[in-house]
């Protein structure tokens, strides 16, 4: 059973915090406190300045611990940094889930940390700090086993210490085919229920690949940065699900986005060349299938604790090019049939049929834009069935 908040008196090991323990991290940087795993390198975080890209790609989505250990005890410090809105009730705290030797034995949160205020009415923040806290598993089974740690999906997260009653080691290379993933806050895994519970987690697990999430909450626009990260990063299984950050900022019309997307392949391309590489197209979102951008969040239930999007294009807008889902999906369908010949290898997915129309009766999206934690799971059922089986593009 999960405890909190306070390290226990029995004498307990204390093992570094090292790369070779982490897993769905780019870099790790070292702060005053200890670790904090990055899901984009320096370099790519140097050419961006926007606080939403900041706050994501540190919040540690797919980044778990992993270590071989006969303990039956483990304690694990961390300074998190959380987010609360004005005027809304608090945001439930972020999960650790432990999972031994593959399947989810327990979850807890760290108490405590720093506290980073939102007003979005008035577009400003207040970052407050606090100490680190504790979270401890214990009564864990005896003997030999592969012990993971997966990290808040939506809570940055600095390490601090890992203690444990028996000796850890790193686990050997299991020879699994790693899984790299770029996506918006839906991969990311907005609403879902638990780092494990977010969609590519779950058809990860299904699929028994290990997962580098890239979902960017906000923040899946193409970015070159981004496209270099992938390009750089060892991977046996690419996907890009592309479409609807670009329709929320209202970044570009269709020319740029053409472009933007070629150019985005070529460049992880460059370093991938054969490696299976799915584009997937957005899921259902009705508020942007015929009705440009940008979104704007309608506050009218926040006290509530309940924050919807409305979209603010003009449905009946005669500038050429500009984007909505239903345009950007048949975009993506061309671009991949046009670059088919000289890219075997290159996959389409229409991302309705992940979640579609036929769906919106038994499983509606909560502010009209993300997924609830349910729909997460049906979403990654489905991408796992689709993509990972004998006839989809990532089979073994």
């Amino acid at each position: 059973m999960p405890e909190t908040p306070h390290p226990s008196p029995s004498p307990l090991t204390t093992t570094p915090l090292t790369a070779d323990l982490l897993r769905g991290a780019l870099e790790l940087e070292h702060t005053e406190h200890g670790v904090l795993p990055h899901r984009l390198p320096a370099r790519a975080r140097a050419q961006c300045t926007d606080p939403q890209l900041a706050m994501v790609e540190s919040q540690p989505s797919g980044v778990r611990l992993v270590f071989r250990t006969r303990a039956t005890t483990v304690e694990l410090d961390a300074l998190r940094t959380k987010r609360t809105y004005v005027g809304a009730p608090p945001r439930p705290d972020g999960l650790y889930d432990l999972l031994v030797d593959g399947r989810l034995t327990a979850q807890a949160g760290v108490p405590d940390g720093n506290t980073l205020t939102i007003d979005m009415t008035e577009g400003t923040t207040e970052h407050r700090p606090g100490p680190p806290g504790t979270v401890a598993f214990t009564d864990l089974p005896g003997g030999l086993k592969t012990v993971e740690i997966w990290l808040p999906h939506n809570e940055t997260t600095e390490l601090v210490a890992l203690r444990t009653d028996a000796p850890v080691e790193p686990v050997p290379d299991s020879g699994r085919k790693v899984w790299l993933h770029h996506g918006s806050s839906i991969s990311h895994g907005s609403d879902a229920a638990s780092p494990t519970a977010i969609w590519p987690a779950h058809a990860a697990s299904l699929a028994g690949v290990e997962l580098i999430n890239l979902g960017l909450g906000g923040s899946a626009l193409l970015d070159p940065f981004t496209a270099r990260a992938m390009r750089d990063t060892p991977a046996d299984l690419i996907s890009v699900k592309i479409g609807i950050n670009l329709v929320n900022h209202d970044v570009m019309r269709l020319r740029a986005f053409t472009s933007a997307v070629h150019g985005f392949l070529d460049t992880i391309r460059d370093g991938h060349p054969t490696t299976p590489l799915l584009v997937v197209s957005p899921i259902l979102c009705p508020l942007h299938e015929d009705t440009p951008g940008p979104s704007a969040p309608d506050f009218t239930d926040l006290a509530e604790g309940r924050i919807r999007f409305r979209a603010m294009g003009d449905p009946d807008d005669p500038t050429p090019g500009r984007l909505t889902l239903r345009l950007i999906r048949d975009e993506l369908a061309d671009i991949v049939t046009r670059r088919a010949p000289e890219d075997p290898h290159l996959h389409y997915l229409d991302g309705l049929t992940l979640y579609g129309e036929q769906d919106t009766p038994t499983h509606p999206l909560p502010d009209d834009l993300h997924p609830d934690a349910q729909t997460h799971r049906l979403i990654g059922t489905r991408f796992a069935e689709q993509i990972f089986t004998a006839k989809g593009p990532f089979a073994p």
